[in-house]
């Protein structure tokens, strides 16, 4: 009997020990600090934990949730992509000049628009990996570059009258939930497969903890490189379609600054700047995070100059307690 009950207490501990690694993990600390801040937004404003209100911001996170995807994988490998708002701003152009002046099939015009976006990406990729260029210097200059084809293409000139069918998406709901969010569900489900269970996945972190050290191992570096930076220019191509049938007018400005708010909610998530750790989940909570906090803040009264000082020290003392319980961990 003795050894029966040695025998069937280990699962017990075991699943004791992996609730509390759950817990101070990277997504579970961050994951406990949103709960927090959830609980706090809804005490400020009546109207913050409804349904509604949060149906809607799901609405509104589409776009830096698809960006933030691909961004993610490029943080992991060490690089950085600060084009991917003038990415968007360029496929939102060429799908209203393509379909409005160029005489495409609508469609047409939205598979044109993102095909250039992803082809966008690709550009960055390969000059990245073949020229050489830092991805740092490569996507700033591209940032440029793609939000200047933008504003000569467009002629400060915005493109509207799109057909009731257009907005469906960027407006439209499936089940009672914006239909950009279905999407966005789709994507973070393939990110995170792609991610945690490939071959793909587990290159972009040994590429990130010693890209030579990859190199030497037999890794196709440089063509994981291309296929990221490609993916990162689809999924904005993806979300500039959103952005305008959300919005349902075209503009040569649409998602400036939207990288800032990627890469912040990547950062946030606990993937690290440097390269070599990070996880779709930890993204998807930091994403949701920064909106939550952008929405309650304002039905909170609090003014948008406040709201980004507020936004900065909840990102600053997310990092600090995940870093803490991390060392402690180490210890």
């Amino acid at each position: 009997m003795a050894v029966n009950q040695t025998q069937t207490s280990p699962p017990a501990t075991t699943l004791t020990s992996r609730l509390r690694d759950l817990a101070l993990s990277q997504a579970g600390v961050l994951f406990i600090i949103m709960l927090i801040t959830i609980v706090v937004l809804a005490v400020s404003s009546n109207t913050f934990f409804t349904p509604s209100n949060l149906l809607n911001q799901g609405r509104f996170l589409a776009e830096v949730g698809l960006i933030a995807l691909p961004m993610t994988f490029i943080i992991i490998t060490g690089g950085i992509d600060l084009s991917v708002g003038s990415i968007l701003g360029l496929t939102a152009i060429l799908l209203g000049h393509a379909w409005q002046n160029w005489g495409f099939p609508l469609e047409l015009a939205v598979v044109f628009a993102i095909s250039i976006a992803t082809l966008a990406g690709f550009l960055n990729g390969l000059f990245i990996v073949r020229v050489g260029v830092p991805p740092l210097i490569m996507t700033l200059a591209t940032l440029a570059l793609y939000r200047g084809l933008a504003e000569g293409i467009s002629e400060s000139r915005s493109v509207r009258g799109y057909p009731e069918s257009f907005y469906e998406l960027g407006q439209g709901e499936i089940l009672g939930v914006p239909t950009q969010l279905w999407l966005l569900i789709v994507a973070i489900i393939i990110s995170a497969i792609i991610l945690s269970r490939t071959i793909l996945g587990r290159a972009l972190y040994a590429i990130g903890n010693n890209e030579v050290g990859a190199r030497f191992s037999g890794l196709p570096v440089n063509r994981y490189k291309l296929i990221i930076y490609s993916y990162s220019g689809l999924m904005a191509g993806i979300a500039g379609w959103i952005f305008v049938s959300r919005f349902t007018t075209t503009r040569s400005d649409m998602g400036s600054g939207i990288e800032l708010d990627v890469i912040a909610a990547v950062v946030l998530g606990g993937t690290s700047i440097f390269g070599g750790t990070g996880s779709i989940a930890g993204t998807v909570i930091g994403v949701v995070l920064i909106q939550l906090l952008k929405n309650g803040l304002s039905l909170a009264g609090v003014t948008s100059d406040a709201s980004i000082i507020v936004i900065g020290i909840v990102l600053i003392t997310s990092i600090l307690v995940n870093n803490f319980i991390q060392g402690r961990r180490q210890t």
